[in-house]
């Protein structure tokens, strides 16, 4: 049983997964984003390759709590791939999981291209963390 965890932005999708036993997140990949068909060919892929059964997308929150703008473009392709891949959905409020992800990348001392690189996989690795942990 293996967990994928994604962050869905604008220009990248960070992908975490977790362990087998579904205990530990760890960062996989960064896809760069292309269309709506390509990104779903390549987390189908991945789905296929680590025998993937749930899937958790962070969803963004303003502070308040409330849903903005850049919500409704993750629940809308959220949608498209939990067609696409036939696997159980859920979502995760990811307020500040980013931040997170940059401090933690800061504290590491990387150079800021490297951390561009590598900031949303950090994010999803934490978004698929807070939900493993939060499962139990």
């Amino acid at each position: 049983m293996r967990i994928m965890g994604l962050d869905i932005g604008s220009k990248t999708i960070g992908v975490a997964i977790s362990d087998p036993l579904g205990l530990t997140a760890q960062g996989l990949t960064t896809i760069r984003r292309r269309s709506r068909e390509k990104d779903l060919v390549a987390l189908k892929e991945l789905a296929r390759q680590y025998n993937i059964t749930e899937i958790v997308v962070g969803l963004p929150r303003n502070m308040n709590g409330s849903y903005g703008p850049q919500a409704a473009l993750v629940k809308q392709l959220a949608s498209k791939i939990e067609k696409a891949l036939g696997l159980p959905l859920h979502f995760y409020d990811e307020r500040l999981s980013t931040v997170a992800a940059d401090r933690i990348l800061i504290e590491a001392d990387l150079s800021r291209k490297n951390r561009r690189r590598v900031v949303d996989q950090v994010a999803a690795t934490i978004i698929l963390q807070g939900f493993l942990d939060r499962r139990g």
